[in-house]
């Protein structure tokens, strides 16, 4: 038997000011709508090695799905620099001696998440045994491993790729 009546089953309503705060983003995402805007993009996801829980999910979540690939030790396959048997690129590695550093991490992400486009991003035609993993991991957990290759690096090749993020960067790697 349920003490309290009815009443005891609801949850208290919300305070006015959050309805109100609600209603208002709810107008101004109509109203952009109504014009033709597009809504206003979400805040880009950033590989901040200063998240300590980040790394360590990272961890988790790169040892699972991709140090088979990579290495245990992110050092990639053998001979990673040269087409394979099959003609195609080995894992390449994703600590310090790989080019995982050379690149933004929206691109990082973004391979990670779709996959390589060929005639986007790699020739036509470009087979890779790279997965994409945007239906398996969501893109939190993506951010986390992607997180974690980077707290492994040097802080040089740390503030190397976090200058790639800015916008309009051309930067040659050292």
């Amino acid at each position: 038997m349920l003490r309290g009546g009815p009443a005891s089953l609801f949850v208290s309503p919300l305070p006015m000011r959050s309805l109100a705060c609600a209603a208002a983003l709810a107008a101004a995402l109509l109203l952009a709508c109504q014009r033709g805007e597009a809504p206003p993009a979400p805040p880009r996801p950033k590989l901040d090695v200063a998240d300590a829980k980040r790394i360590a999910s990272g961890k988790t979540v790169y040892a699972q799905h991709c140090a088979a690939c990579h290495g245990v030790n992110l050092e990639g396959q053998p001979e990673w620099k040269r087409l394979g048997p099959d003609g195609r690129m080995p894992a390449p590695p994703h600590d310090a001696s790989g080019h995982t550093w050379h690149h933004p991490d929206a691109y990082l992400i973004r391979i990670t998440r779709d996959g390589f486009t060929p005639g986007v991003d790699r020739p036509a035609g470009y087979q890779s045994n790279m997965p994409a993993f945007g239906k398996l991991l969501s893109e939190l957990d993506i951010v986390a491993a992607l997180t974690y290759i980077k707290s492994t690096w040097p802080i040089d090749h740390q503030d190397w790729q976090e200058a790639t993020n800015k916008p309009g960067a051309k930067l040659v790697p050292h």
